[in-house]
């Protein structure tokens, strides 16, 4: 949204795999970008092409720490907030930690902006909160128990900026990310995400392996989509967006036998021996939702928002910078 006026933005973990294509999108738009990040779960190498620009500063910050988030909303006028600890089996694991980077820092993060009369507040939340909600499409205002402490961290995100925006007058805006990916999603560790992991493992011409029967569906959202939207919920000026939440997805159901299929097929073009990988299936995750599908007209309406990129094009758009990474 070039047309937008430039402002001095804040996007904390702008280091992570989401937050640097957030802070790529906001430079090329002329924005003033301020990226704090603790590199915890993150990469500097996800920014270096951005450091040295007139318009981009980093600052190694750790949300978790009061003083450090006073400090990093000094003279900025929106911040976006995509800083946390994810994953569903990392919260079970350690909810402690979760909960510290999740709750008291995104609650840091919130009353620093307030305190410093930031413009607005836009933050990440999950398709987590749905939780065992068999509703789809998921719509904003039905959600279930949630599954994991991940998921409770996310839902108390939203009733805390619902709170503040109630409360302070302050302008707050959730996004409610559905399963995004993209290049620079890591491939590596424990908590990695799926379509890392399984671009990974057809790279090595190993079986990809499944939680489950595989017929769990997700709403695969690629992150250039998201890029996009974070913009325009900076420059939106409809009063009805204050204090609100808004699905951020494709708005289509992929199971995941579909979307191993999909791969394959599509790395099988760059070497015909991955066709003929097939997954194996382990063992259900604790904590995963069965299925979800977003309903994203509320996004349409408010924001504008109108996803351009479905998985297999974002898939394409992602696999070489998987094969020169990670091959």
């Amino acid at each position: 949204m070039s047309s937008s006026p430039s402002r001095r933005i804040l996007v904390t973990g702008g280091s992570g795999f989401i937050g640097s294509h957030v802070c790529d999108a906001l430079v090329a738009a002329g924005h003033q970008v301020r990226c704090m990040d603790n590199l915890a779960t993150s990469r500097r190498e996800n920014i270096s092409h951005l450091e040295g620009g007139k318009t981009f500063t980093f600052e190694e910050a750790d949300i978790r720490s009061v003083d450090q988030c006073i400090a990093a909303v000094n003279g900025v006028e929106v911040v976006v907030h995509l800083a946390a600890l994810g994953s569903v089996p990392r919260s079970i694991q350690d909810p402690l930690a979760t909960h510290a980077t999740n709750l008291t820092g995104f609650l840091n993060m919130l009353e620093a902006a307030r305190s410093a009369g930031v413009r607005r507040f836009v933050y990440a939340s999950s398709s987590s909160v749905y939780g065992d909600s068999k509703e789809l499409p998921k719509q904003e205002s039905y959600i279930g128990r949630p599954l994991s402490p991940y998921a409770v961290t996310k839902v108390t995100n939203e009733l805390y900026a619902g709170v503040y925006s109630r409360l302070h007058g302050m302008d707050t805006l959730g996004l409610r990310f559905f399963n995004v990916f993209g290049e620079r999603q890591d491939p590596e560790g424990p908590y990695a995400a799926a379509i890392p992991k399984f671009i990974r493992a057809f790279l090595r011409n190993e079986a990809p392996r499944i939680h489950g029967d595989g017929l769990q569906s997700r709403d695969f959202t690629y992150v250039g989509n998201v890029s996009r939207v974070i913009e325009q919920a900076i420059a939106v000026e409809d009063a009805r967006c204050s204090g609100e939440v808004f699905n951020v997805a494709y708005g289509a159901r992929t199971t995941l036998l579909e979307l191993v299929h999909v791969l394959r097929e599509e790395m099988a073009r760059m070497d015909e021996a991955i066709g003929r990988v097939e997954p194996v299936h382990v063992a259900e995750r604790a904590g995963d939702v069965r299925d979800s599908l977003a309903d994203i007209s509320k996004a349409r309406e408010l924001l504008g928002y109108e996803p351009m990129i479905d998985l297999r094009t974002g898939l394409r758009k992602a696999l070489p910078w998987y094969l020169e990474h990670w091959r």
